[in-house]
């Protein structure tokens, strides 16, 4: 097999392993391109290329959240994912790790975590990495890397909810959800929120967005159906989607350019987080994108003309 050959088989893997660190889309696509260039360029023939080829995206999605992080502190408003609408990695062994770790819930746990640690917690946790490979991708000793998965695995479980819904609850709550969210049924949505319910957006000062997240089922509700409505009275549509593996949809404005995204945490039941991603540097691997200032005047002026 040739090293394109031996790359490309492994490409779904890598992007996954990349996304998972560093929970942006375009970042992850770049690691792999960088990774492919090194191997391209090595001269030696490695033993096992898995192994050499998740070490070296690792390693280069470590440098690159060290000065995300960076970037990340200085952002304007709530910092959210780039949003994945489908996971290239498959792996039937291991299927609910693969969909836990992708979700927005679990990547901003993972935000907690140092480098290091988010890394061999991915590696181990999400991927079942061996720790002598781990330890080689990360440039630790194996006793270095089961100390930093201990702490990894006791940050991310004092975040984790107690209650998870199983994937039939949640698609019906969705399709609820979106229904209300269409009619502007402040009742109707309400009764599916739980009662601390947040909703959060992403759009780093780039697009209209909250200033701060809202909370309270009340609240919540109120908000979304008096601006859902009027957005479909300037042809905004929306089609629901899978996003990180959780329920979400995809709206789009009148000549098909995606405008934002919205995807629900539900557990125990009810809705318990509602996140939107709007800002346009986060959706252009979606596809064209469209102009949300525009979109949010002509939102204003059909809400003005209906009082």
């Amino acid at each position: 097999m040739s090293k394109v050959d031996e790359f490309e088989e492994l490409r779904p893997l890598l992007f996954s392993i990349a996304y998972r660190i560093l929970g942006s889309v375009g970042e992850a696509e770049d690691a792999v391109q960088e990774t492919w260039l090194r191997y391209d360029a090595s001269t030696t023939q490695p033993v096992s290329p898995k192994a050499f080829l998740s070490a070296t995206v690792t390693r280069i999605a470590i440098d690159v959240l060290r000065s995300a992080r960076v970037r990340r502190e200085e952002y304007i408003g709530p910092w959210l994912p780039e949003p994945l609408l489908d996971d290239p990695y498959e792996d039937p062994a291991r299927a609910a790790e693969l969909a836990d770790s992708v979700s927005m819930a679990a990547l901003l746990l993972l935000e907690r975590l140092s480098p290091l640690e988010r890394s061999v917690f991915v590696l181990r946790e999400v991927f079942a990495f061996g720790f002598d490979d781990i330890a080689a991708a990360v440039g630790r000793s194996e006793a270095a890397c089961r100390q930093l998965l201990v702490r990894a695995r006791r940050h991310m479980n004092e975040g984790r909810p107690r209650f998870e819904a199983d994937r039939r609850e949640r698609q019906e709550l969705a399709r609820r959800f979106f229904e209300a969210l269409a009619r502007g049924d402040v009742d109707g949505l309400r009764e599916l929120l739980s009662a601390d319910v947040q909703l959060v957006g992403d759009g780093g000062g780039k697009a209209p967005q909250l200033a701060r997240a809202v909370a309270g089922a009340e609240n919540v509700a109120r908000l979304l159906a008096a601006v859902y409505p009027f957005m479909a009275q300037v042809d905004i549509t929306f089609e629901t989607r899978e996003i990180n593996g959780q329920p979400g949809a995809l709206f789009r404005d009148r000549d098909g350019r995606v405008l934002h995204i919205l995807v629900l945490d539900v557990l125990d039941g009810e809705i318990r987080t509602v996140r939107s991603v709007i800002n346009p540097d986060k959706l252009g691997h979606l596809g064209p994108v469209a102009d949300a200032w525009a979109v949010d005047r002509e939102v204003r002026r059909a809400r003005r003309q209906s009082r």
